[in-house]
């Protein structure tokens, strides 16, 4: 009986050593899965620098996103890449300046979208195994199911194709606004609206449980607080903001149920959270903005930066940059270095382990490092562009800006003003110093028009004078 026990004994130990190492060989192949980082983006629609709590706002509270912002990096020379809604995401999710894929923005009957043979993030980081879903507001394309989130890289969508006011009375056409799964409309959403960022948030945290034991890239474009805005009833009247307080507090408690689902999923410890905006908010609104209940106050500030969505002012197209990934960025960090939202795609790439595609030349720059504070951020220039049109560049502490536009909506027959700014002293823009700096306003214009040059684009030309 000694020797059976004996034997059954080493057998029994010879079973558990192959188990033990066959579990253990799953474990590092597994391991080297779960230790891509998942990533999170969230994008609101129109909403300005100086609409959070640690961006300084005195009357919106959004506590979990400035805990983000405590508890990583807080940026506060962050920019997008176009200063209205198509060209900005095009940007961010191409790495590209959106002169190359969509300059301006597209509507309900437009038959353009992002060029099939270009690259987004979640196409490339399904080479590493990645799952990926869009949840909100698209606007990149809807005519074909190839320019659809799943039709680019995306595994899922859940959202609306463009912008919320794109129907009557804001926009005179007859195409309904379609809620999307994937490829297919699923219902019309006319002004019922107050659910969707509660929508958003509940399809997010049910991707995020659907796919906690792999990668997943998961991209959050809210729909708000771009016009017309609206919120459910839990959040009416919450802010000392007014209504549009109340819809960025409904933003921030959807990033806050985002972020537990992380934590609850075990999830959060290896997951890159990025917060930000893909323009300044929507000042100065056109005639047919103001109906429906529309209200001129209805929308966010850029702080103390001059301008607004649409124009190349700082207030257009710098916006609150918040980077999180825990025990990767240090906590606590404030950095006035320049970074765009163009910086995301090739930084993505180098921490999923995906190459770089050599057939495209991307404006992007890889930012891990700076992230990680190891090192200043690579950028020294940024070049801002409405349209096919380069009107500012800025480099370092300077800004150049030579354009018919001084607010939107200004007859390109007016002339053109050459403006230097020094970012570091006059962030607002007040003060031009081109005439005290000859030299840096040649500089900076001999950059503007070799940067034109190079990207088949333009710079803005004096008007001709009437015969």
């Amino acid at each position: 009986m000694r020797i059976l026990k004996k034997f059954t004994f080493k057998i029994g130990m010879a079973l558990l050593l192959i188990m033990s190492f066959s579990c253990s060989g799953c474990t590092e192949s597994n391991g080297d899965s779960v230790s891509k980082p998942n990533v999170i983006i969230f994008f609101a629609d129109d909403m300005g620098y100086g609409d959070l709590g640690c961006y300084g706002n005195p009357n919106i509270k959004t506590p979990h996103i400035d805990q983000l912002a405590t508890d990583g990096l807080r940026l506060t020379s962050f920019y997008v890449a176009g200063p209205v809604c198509t060209p900005s995401r095009a940007g961010l999710l191409s790495g590209r300046y959106p002169i190359y894929t969509l300059p301006g923005n597209i509507g309900p009957e437009s038959t353009k979208g992002f060029p099939t043979d270009e690259l987004i993030i979640p196409a490339l980081l399904k080479e590493a195994g990645y799952t990926s879903m869009a949840v909100g507001k698209w606007h990149l394309g809807h005519a074909t199911k190839e320019v659809l989130p799943t039709g680019l890289g995306f595994d899922q969508f859940y959202g609306l194709p463009y912008s919320n006011d794109m129907i009557k009375p804001w926009v005179e056409t007859e195409t309904p606004l379609q809620m999307y799964v994937d490829d297919q409309p699923v219902r019309t959403v006319n002004y019922d609206q107050e659910q969707l960022t509660t929508e958003y948030t509940s399809e997010a945290q049910t991707f995020i449980k659907e796919n906690q034991d792999k990668p997943f890239f998961l991209y959050v474009p809210y729909s708000m607080p771009h016009l017309p805005i609206s919120t459910s009833d839990e959040f009416k009247g919450r802010s000392k903001g007014g209504l549009y307080g109340d819809v960025i507090e409904h933003i921030d408690w959807s990033v806050g149920e985002i972020m537990h689902t992380l934590k609850e999923t075990g999830a959060l410890d290896n997951t890159l959270v990025i917060f930000t905006s893909d323009n300044g908010p929507w000042h100065e609104l056109p005639d047919r903005m103001l109906a429906r209940g529309v209200q001129p106050w209805h929308q966010g500030t850029a702080g103390a930066l001059k301008g607004s969505k649409a124009g190349t002012y700082e207030g257009g197209m710098r916006v609150p940059g918040i980077f999180y990934w825990k025990n990767k960025i240090p906590a606590g960090q404030v950095s006035s270095d320049i970074v765009t939202t163009m910086d995301i795609f090739p930084t993505l790439l180098e921490i999923s382990g995906v190459s770089k595609p050599s057939e495209k030349q991307f404006d992007g720059l890889n930012i891990l490092p700076f992230l990680q504070g190891e090192a200043p951020s690579p950028r020294n220039e940024f070049y801002y562009l409405r349209g096919r049109t380069v009107e500012a560049v800025r480099e370092g502490q300077w800004k150049l800006r030579y354009t018919h536009h001084r607010k939107v909506g200004v007859d390109e027959t007016a002339p053109i003003e050459v403006e230097l700014f020094n970012m570091n002293h006059d962030v607002s823009e007040k003060y031009n110093v081109a005439n005290q700096h000859p030299e840096i306003v040649q500089h900076l214009m001999d950059k503007l028009k070799a940067k034109a040059k190079e990207m088949n684009g333009r710079i803005c030309r004096p008007a001709k004078k009437k015969k």
